[in-house]
């Protein structure tokens, strides 16, 4: 049985949806963004709402195809497929979208979708290292909020950024004890259950509630544990998940996973932990501290990304990890090369089980991957529960 406080999370959706519509009528600005880097600080600062937008989903992927080509990431083609059929409310009822330069398709993607609605560009360092890449990341900081301002015709004071900075690491703080949570042996909540808790926090149109919600959940949790209720027996195998990000309708491996026993409690993607590892440093010029925070993100698209490593180790250690399991988009190159180092480093230097899937959002490899998932488990040599 899982929390009850997981209904009122997973009915954010619908709430949400509702929320941003009535924002949008009664005057309110909308950011719309799709990725980590995102500063949503700068957003709120500038008195709008910041949200995620859809593209996780495969139904909007057969008109995406139309117009993008069929050997690309899902993610992407979602992406743009809600963006072209209006299915996704957040995207409908944004004023302006922020999007980034971490991928090739995205980057191309984005020229396509900057003909839908004004969009405002930031262009990553291509390395996390060095004091030129923090420059030119401070830069496209204030370049962002140089767009908002003109664009929405306010001013964004240090003050308003220390205020936003203050609000979302009161966010990534609650989501960050929520996933501690499961640092626990046995785990108190599915992997599936942490998966959603994470990837709504980013369509919450009112941040305040949606953190009010997230420390009830983990009230519930942690009385919960005081009985002893558990998502898993303590003998299910523990696993990381990690490489690309996943949302509700591209969840399928997650869901594989713990159909076939496992406990998934780790998600070291951009959906989960990723993002909540650093905090913005509140004691600092605004841009800077959030030019340095979000610069650390360890993902693919940086070179060299050892940060990536690093994290999964400590998780690793600090979950109590069985095995990992890095799931890779088809089409995501990044991603792709990069699991070469990652199965190098679980195996040589974790002395762990490493097992990486590239799939897409259809279900129709569902079944190959669960065959492969259960002889990854007894690989493990766990009891594999169903």
């Amino acid at each position: 049985m899982r929390p009850e406080i997981m209904e009122e999370v997973e009915a954010l959706r619908g709430v949400n949806s509702v929320k941003i519509k009535e924002a949008h009528e009664a005057g309110k600005k909308v950011v719309g963004m799709y990725c980590v880097f995102s500063p949503q600080e700068i957003a709120l600062a500038a008195d709008a709402i910041s949200v995620t937008l859809c593209g996780t989903a495969q139904a909007p992927i057969e008109d995406a195809e139309k117009e993008l080509p069929r050997n690309l990431c899902p993610l992407i083609k979602s992406s743009y497929g809600f963006a072209i059929t209006d299915k996704c409310p957040y995207f409908y009822f944004s004023d302006v979208l922020l999007a980034e330069t971490t991928c090739d398709g995205k980057k191309k993607m984005y020229e396509l979708m900057g003909k839908i609605k004004p969009m405002h560009i930031m262009n990553l360092p291509q390395t996390a290292e060095g004091n030129d890449a923090l420059e030119m990341w401070k830069n496209e900081m204030i370049k962002f909020k140089s767009f908002l301002e003109e664009k929405f015709g306010v001013e964004i004071t240090d003050e308003k950024l220390k205020d936003a900075i203050k609000l979302m690491n009161r966010e990534r703080s609650a989501m960050r004890r929520l996933h501690k949570l499961n640092a626990h042996k046995p785990a108190p909540l599915t992997g599936v259950d942490m998966m959603l808790a994470q990837w709504l926090k980013g369509f919450n149109v009112d941040k305040e509630a949606g953190i009010e919600l997230i420390e009830r959940l983990i009230s519930e949790v942690e009385e919960r544990m005081e009985n002893g209720i558990y998502a898993f027996d303590e003998n299910a195998p523990r696993i990381l998940l990690t490489g690309c990000p996943i949302g509700s309708g591209s969840e399928k491996v997650l869901k594989v996973l713990e159909e076939s026993g496992a406990s998934v409690v780790a998600l070291e993607n951009c959906t989960g932990y990723k993002g909540l590892d650093v905090l913005v440093d509140e004691s600092k010029d605004p841009i800077t501290a959030l030019a340095e925070k979000y610069l650390s993100t360890p993902c693919s698209c940086m070179t060299n990304n050892n940060g990536r490593l690093d994290l999964i180790k400590r998780l690793a250690e600090e979950y109590e990890i069985d095995g990992v399991v890095d799931l890779t988009w088809q089409a995501c190159h990044t991603y792709n090369i990069e699991s070469f180092t990652v199965r190098n480093f679980v195996k040589d230097e974790l002395n762990l089980p490493f097992i990486q899937i590239e799939t897409d959002y259809s279900d129709s490899d569902v079944g190959q991957i669960k065959v492969r998932v259960e002889a990854f488990l007894e690989t493990i040599g766990s009891t594999v529960t169903a």
